[in-house]
């Protein structure tokens, strides 16, 4: 159930599904209790507006000329709870506490038994790569509403249980790309220059001093995998350095520079001297690169995986480097990683000639660990504020232009499953209200709908609240003022 039950109006019965609202209580309906000003909710505490003060702006390019866009608080933001894991960057931590909600903070991972503690009473999760969000545990969070993934993956949450329970998961699918590309160049430059073995020898006293099989990069052919956000601008610094850049996608894509895209991964594979890898983890590119692909590569070239353990069949690789087919590799990601720092590493690539092997840190940069820390906190606080789900990966993707800023104005927030018919019950709910805006999207069973609705008296407003909230299709209902 996720975000903090509200305490049900005495006026209305208390239903399961009217739980799963974040920490606030709909407007009662007894003159005693006035209509909220800035988000101030019965039993949540002082209003928003006394705990910390807010300053209103006018919203620029919307509809409705010098009105000011309407802050949505519907709650006392110190009653959200924050439980952010694996040292998450400052600049997430900062900007969550600016917004008056409770952050907790640790430095590792946690194991299962005190993640399924601590995660009890959340509404928000911040994690990194070695946080396992199972069905256990997420059957254990009975107040948590979204989850923040501050990495580019998602493998270590279980999204489609996420969702059904009505959990947002956000990610930073961008915010690294730079540094994961400039980690590839300086691996073209070492492994053309067998930088990795003479360092080593070097630290054992040896002096080795060669040229032979010690090249230049100027001229050589890049095959790049993957043509997304980093492999894109991969292409554009290769090319600076004078290689020529193939690349190979499932989709067409305009080609930057003189970059060329190639018809297959085998013409790739047979045409360049380094190849390196920017593909998703998915069952079709599982052991992508295995045996027969590393056969087809060009006797004495390169392999760089930056993207995803799995990709590459590792026995395979460790295979074609001892026998020489291969010139040199290096490997920023493993299918198996150990989940804490220390001597744990083990892998059939260790000893490999010319072979670079780093501890995924291709996006390891504080330039950007604080990016990933920005755009991933900021799309938490659009959700919890906002009801804003853009960028979620398990989730409908629906937004909304603000709110005007006008008093008995509410924005409703439905999340539930997508089947036939739902649509048109809450039409008729809404039938006789001023609806300003809607929209509405869908993604596999779920079903997210937001709707502005102006002109209403609190009564109505709680009746709104609780109709939509008794459907029998209800997984979340918020009501934002």
């Amino acid at each position: 159930m996720p975000f903090e039950p509200s305490t049900p109006p005495a006026s209305l019965p208390f239903t399961p599904a009217a739980q799963r609202v974040m920490p606030s209580t709909p407007l009662a309906t007894t003159p005693s209790t006035p209509a909220p000003t800035n988000g101030a909710f019965e039993g949540a505490g002082p209003t928003t507006a006394e705990a910390t003060p807010v300053t209103r702006r006018e919203r620029q390019g919307s509809f409705g000329g010098s009105k000011k866009a309407k802050l949505l608080k519907p709650f006392n933001t110190a009653n959200i709870k924050i439980l952010l894991l694996e040292n998450v960057n400052e600049t997430a931590v900062s900007a969550l506490r600016d917004q008056g909600y409770q952050v907790e903070t640790y430095a590792k991972a946690l194991a299962e038994d005190v993640l399924i503690e601590k995660i009890r009473d959340v509404h928000c999760v911040g994690i990194r790569s070695k946080t396992k969000l199972t069905k256990k545990v997420l059957d254990a969070a009975e107040k948590l509403g979204v989850i923040g993934c501050f990495c580019i993956g998602t493998n270590q949450v279980d999204l489609e249980h996420a969702a059904q329970k009505g959990i947002a998961v956000f990610n930073s699918p961008f915010s690294n790309s730079r540094s994961v590309a400039e980690l590839v160049i300086s691996e073209i430059v070492l492994l053309s220059r067998q930088l990795g073995d003479r360092n080593n020898e070097m630290h054992q006293g040896i002096w080795s001093k060669v040229s032979a099989n010690c090249y230049e990069i100027r001229g050589k052919t890049l095959g790049i995998v993957g043509y997304g956000h980093i492999g894109s601008q991969l292409s554009v610094l290769a090319e600076s350095m004078g290689m020529r850049v193939l690349f190979h996608d499932v989709v067409p894509l305009m080609p930057l520079g003189t970059s060329k895209q190639v018809n297959s991964l085998d013409e790739l594979l047979e045409n360049s001297d380094f190849v390196t890898l920017h593909v998703p983890e998915t069952e079709e590119t599982k052991n992508m690169i295995g045996e027969h692909e590393l056969n087809k590569m060009k006797q004495g070239s390169f392999l760089i995986n930056a993207s995803r353990g799995t990709i590459v069949h590792i026995p395979a690789l460790a295979k074609a480097l001892r026998a020489g087919h291969l010139g040199g590799a290096a490997v920023d990601v493993f299918p198996k990683e150990p989940a804490a720092n220390g001597k744990f590493f083990e892998s059939e690539l260790i000893g490999c000639p010319n072979t670079l092997l780093t501890p995924h840190i291709g996006g390891s940069t504080e330039e950007a660990q604080s990016m990933i820390g920005v755009e991933v906190s900021q799309a938490l606080i659009k959700f919890i504020n906002y009801g804003t789900s853009i960028g979620a990966v398990n989730f409908p993707e629906v937004d909304l232009r603000a709110i005007k800023d006008e008093e008995n104005s509410i924005r409703l927030c439905y999340t539930h499953t997508n089947v036939p018919g739902v649509l048109l019950r809450i039409t008729n709910i809404l039938a006789e209200h001023n609806v300003d805006k809607q929209f509405s999207d869908s993604k596999g069973k779920i079903a997210y709908l937001m709707a502005d609705i102006s002109d209403v008296t609190p009564e109505q407003i709680q009746d709104i609240y609780r109709l939509v909230s008794e459907t029998p299709t209800n997984i979340v209902t918020r009501v934002l003022y």
